[in-house]
């Protein structure tokens, strides 16, 4: 039985025994006693996840930013693809924030369910209300500058402390960001060794990823059951709201934005474009992996699409990991969502922030299933939401890890149409 399936079973029986043992009509102290036998295992498989989050961070991001040097060393094609990749990346983010913002979905969440996220994920109420105060008071030049680390070393040990001060996982990200462009500006010879550091590291940091994720059914089962168990079905109506946000929006980011692009800095017919890689569409969709369909999006590209080899080669290779426009768009509506649930009220300086970090994100994310996880776990501690929240949309996860992916590997081919358009117009 594949891993994504054993996910939903999980869910669903999660939800279910929560539903059914509530409905028993026990007494609180029957419930309490069950609940506590339940939460290790949901607890065990999120710190799993959350031991690997700096070491991944380091590697992903530093790799990723390596990566995007080269291709600047390559010259005009590489420095067009660069600032394209920015440009959507912000838009497709832009419109996950704007949809979040507009329909609400962690907003319709009883008081009791609330109070209940609060008290097992156990938010410091005082801490945050004193973390959300300050977010108002600051300025972005206030949190540009708190991003830059005087020692970066302990920002990643307080990195999960909420009343730390300091840059936390925003200045881990800023270093892993410098460190990389520094980098990818000395001789590639120097620095091999680092680099090889580095992808052994990242290697390590997915297999200890995939070990979480093989016990993904059993925490997914206990997060959901504790939470059926003590709200009910309430959450159930807010998390549907919040995966028809993401399926909309990737939709919209899909058939708009990419649209546009193709019509009018492609010089393509949409309609007919999009039907020649309906093959990458479905190989992407089935398996959740921007490197997994890396070989047939190429394919497609040369022999159906008739983009040049080397544009095909050159802007798929790179995009696989540097262009993940679903991703960031996922990304900045969950962590929109989970702070909506915890009731953490982002100022638009917040939002911004959350914005410049899901487009820094996507290049650092791994092209696997499941590899934006951990990162939104990053983001979510940077504005005061606690990471563990991210085990409440697992369960949803890989429809949404499929529909991203689409959107991935679509853009990635969108990109070398333009640079193919761009280049054809230049000669």
């Amino acid at each position: 039985m594949k891993l994504h399936t054993k996910i939903f079973i999980g869910m669903i029986v999660g939800i279910g025994a929560g539903l059914l043992v509530k409905n028993l009509q026990l007494e609180p102290t029957t419930l309490q006693s069950i609940s506590s036998w339940v939460q290790p295992v949901g607890q065990i498989f999120m710190r799993m996840i959350f031991m690997m989050v700096i070491p991944l961070i380091l590697a992903a991001l530093i790799l990723g930013i390596v990566e995007i040097g080269d291709m600047q060393k390559l010259g005009r094609m590489g420095g067009r693809l660069l600032i394209y990749t920015i440009i959507v990346s912000c838009i497709s983010v832009v419109i996950g924030v704007t949809a979040v913002d507009l329909f609400k979905p962690g907003t319709h969440l009883s008081t009791q369910t609330r109070d209940y996220l609060v008290a097992e994920f156990k938010v410091n109420a005082l801490q945050a209300e004193a973390n959300a105060k300050e977010g108002q008071e600051r300025s972005i030049g206030d949190i540009i500058t708190n991003i830059i680390p005087k020692n970066p070393l302990e920002d990643m040990v307080r990195a999960f402390d909420p009343s730390y001060t300091g840059g936390g996982l925003l200045a881990v990200m800023f270093f892993a960001l410098i460190f990389g462009i520094a980098m990818s500006s000395v001789d590639q010879e120097k620095v091999a060794p680092v680099k090889a550091f580095l992808e052994g590291l990242y290697e390590i940091v997915i297999k200890v990823i995939g070990y979480a994720m093989a016990l993904a059914p059993y925490g997914v089962a206990a997060l959901l059951f504790n939470m059926a168990l003590n709200v009910g079905a309430n959450f159930l109506l807010a998390l549907l709201q919040y995966v028809l946000v993401v399926l909309g929006a990737l939709a919209f980011h899909q058939f708009v934005v990419y649209g546009i692009i193709l019509k009018y800095f492609a010089g393509r017919k949409p309609w007919k474009f999009m039907r020649d890689m309906s093959e990458v569409t479905i190989t992407a969709f089935s398996t959740s992996s921007s490197n997994a369909t890396l070989p047939t999006a190429i394919r497609v590209s040369i022999e159906k699409l008739k983009i040049p080899k080397p544009i095909a080669n050159f802007v798929l290779t790179i995009g696989s990991t540097g262009n993940q426009n679903g991703t960031a768009l996922f990304e900045g509506i969950t962590v929109l969502f989970l702070a909506q649930c915890f009731g953490v009220d982002l100022s638009l300086a917040f939002q911004i922030t959350v914005v410049f970090l899901c487009i820094l994100a996507g290049i650092g994310t791994a092209g696997v299933p499941g590899g934006s996880l951990p990162v939104i776990v990053t983001i979510l501690v940077s504005i005061g939401v606690p990471g563990e929240a991210i085990g409440l949309i697992y369960g949803v996860d890989r429809i949404l890890d499929m529909s991203r992916t689409v959107l991935n590997v679509n853009g990635d081919i969108t990109a070398a149409a333009y640079i193919q358009y761009t280049e054809e117009k230049r000669a």
